[in-house]
């Protein structure tokens, strides 16, 4: 079955970007109702975060949250299959002085928002970056995945999470900007509980960590979804003063940040994910 749908988003990215931009749209708008698991995943994520938000409004913001995610899921039909020309015209970069103001070791925190990969790959092209891969269950996605992050680079340097910290402290050492994805919840080791949007979320302390035993500065990237198709990646300033010693203070800077984006573009954050499936003990599970 997968080998199907893969086919046809193979003809899909042959179609110019409005056109593909329509189609994963269109395909969110039906998978709304044909996941329900994910659908109430993304409820109650929104009810958790937006109490205060009318029923209706996180509603439609639940349906645009899935628009976005299938757009970008077809999208990267671009980004496994297309030119390096193609992708620099469907991602604009802006802010690069503030990556090049940030010194020899960086870290790039880069929030789960839609155009995240595809901002990452685009970077990719022009500078050697290393980054983190979590396996995928589906073989023929999971090689598709994989492949275009590294298609660009004969020697990538890409690390399994069971592989640890270790390679990509090391690759930062040596000056190759990590690309990293740290606000998911994946489990308790390694984490803390800190509040996200008011809500404890266990949040891991990679971050600091990283930048601490790389002497590395951190620089946040935030990919914005373009309405008609592609996407701009937008450097903001180093962080200063970052990690400041308190593990607690640092990760919930963080997530303060991902909060002041969310605010400007709620709709494309992963609201699919179980971002509260780890809870405090004691504490009811809300999924």
């Amino acid at each position: 079955m997968s080998r199907i749908v893969f086919a046809l988003i193979w003809l899909v990215h042959l179609l110019p970007l409005r056109a593909m931009a329509v189609v994963g749209s269109a395909a969110g708008s039906v998978l709304f109702w044909l996941i329900p698991e994910r659908r109430a995943v993304t409820r109650i994520n929104l009810q958790k975060c937006f109490p205060q938000m009318r029923a209706s409004e996180r509603e439609r913001l639940a349906r645009g949250a899935f628009r976005a995610f299938c757009r970008a899921f077809v999208e990267r039909a671009v980004l496994w299959w297309d030119s390096p020309e193609r992708i620099k015209r469907m991602v604009r970069i802006e802010g690069l002085e503030h990556l090049e103001a940030a010194g020899p070791r960086v870290v790039i925190f880069a929030p789960h928002f839609a155009g995240l990969d595809a901002v990452g790959i685009r970077l990719s092209i022009e500078r050697e970056m290393c980054t983190f891969y979590s396996h995928q269950k589906d073989p023929v996605l999971d090689r598709l995945l994989y492949d275009s992050r590294t298609r660009f680079r004969p020697q990538p340097k890409i690390a399994s999470r069971i592989q640890g910290l270790r390679p990509v402290v090391r690759w930062v050492r040596d000056g190759i900007p990590l690309y990293f994805l740290p606000d998911m919840d994946v489990g308790a080791r390694g984490a803390i509980f800190v509040p996200f949007f008011g809500v404890p979320a266990a949040t891991v302390l990679g971050l600091p960590y990283i930048a601490r035993m790389a002497g590395a500065t951190v620089v946040p990237c935030v990919a914005r979804m373009v309405p008609g198709g592609g996407y701009v990646g937008r450097f903001y300033p180093p962080w200063r003063d970052y990690p400041s010693g308190d593990d607690a203070n640092d990760v919930r800077r963080m997530n303060a940040f991902i909060e002041e984006r969310i605010l400007e573009m709620p709709e494309q954050y992963h609201w699919l994910h179980k971002r509260f499936k780890t809870r405090p003990p004691g504490e009811a599970r809300f999924y």
